[in-house]
């Protein structure tokens, strides 16, 4: 029988990670607890780590997984209300030009 393939949310994600990255515990009994594979919880370990070493030469990174999330997340909200103000503003233009 094939097991389902588990997703984890990007927060979920975040958060894992930073219990590795800001404690004493081990990547072993962090994904042990959280029910996670072991070789998952290090690649994701591994890829904040990569991320934050290329991050070094560039703009400050947030501290953590955590606010890295949270700033991925404010930035796609920024990129939608700017397509919805494009929008707007277009709509504002045709009908101020079929109005008269």
């Amino acid at each position: 029988m094939t097991e389902k393939r588990r997703r984890f949310s990007a927060q979920f994600r975040a958060e894992a990670v930073q219990l590795v990255v800001q404690s004493d515990r081990t990547v072993t009994e962090v994904a042990r607890d959280l029910g996670v594979e072991r070789k998952t919880l290090n690649k994701w370990v591994s890829e904040f780590r990569r991320a934050q070493v290329g991050a070094q030469g560039g703009a400050r990174e947030p501290a953590g997984p955590v606010e890295r999330v949270r700033v991925e997340e404010m930035e796609a909200e920024i990129r939608r209300l700017r397509m919805e103000n494009e929008f707007l503003k277009k709509a504002a233009a045709f009908f101020a030009r079929t109005s008269r």
